[in-house]
């Protein structure tokens, strides 16, 4: 990863304080996402970590991960596959409802979105506790592929959102707090 254009990105994001609620400093890459700098150096980076894995889809999760996951599958010349909130999908899909830090939620993906010869990316902009990425990712892996890679682009290492993985998990961050 080259570094120096890693903090340019860095550099863009937007610190909001209290934001969804009193004592939280949410990363806000809206402000990455306007910046076509910023945004090319993103998706530069995420096709450089996986240029040479076999990658044939990129799962992006609603709503924010739709963008990195575009970039990298139109990049990585593979499957763009969105996983949603209920109800918007419009064929056969499997679902997954999780606990978050304050309710639960469930997301979708199409049934016959993955199958055994693919070999995904689950894509989302931030790793927080980890708690959308965890269904996501059981969600790809009852589809049986060959392999499923996670990706981020900011990491929020004090939220320990890693922990809901097991290490043998290729999980990577573009960038770590």
């Amino acid at each position: 990863m080259d570094k120096e254009k890693l903090e340019k990105v860095k550099s863009v994001i937007r610190d909001v304080p209290d934001f969804p609620s009193k004592g939280i400093l949410f990363r806000d890459l809206t402000t990455v996402f306007k910046d076509g700098e910023a945004l090319g150096i993103i998706g530069e980076e995420l096709h450089e970590m996986y240029k040479d894995l076999g990658v044939t889809k990129v799962v992006g999760i609603e709503a924010r991960g739709f963008v990195g996951a575009s970039i990298l599958a139109y990049d990585l010349k593979a499957g763009f596959v969105p996983l949603r909130k209920p109800g918007k999908l419009p064929a056969d899909t499997i679902q997954k409802t999780y606990q978050k830090e304050y309710g639960t939620d469930t997301i979708e993906i199409h049934a016959d979105a993955i199958d055994e010869n693919d070999v995904v990316i689950i894509h989302d902009d931030v790793l927080a506790t980890g708690g959308t990425m965890a269904a996501a990712y059981e969600l790809v892996k009852s589809r049986n592929p060959k392999k499923i890679y996670i990706n981020f682009i900011i990491e929020l290492s004090a939220l320990n959102g890693r922990a809901l993985f097991s290490d043998d998990i290729d999980m990577r961050s573009l960038i770590v707090y």
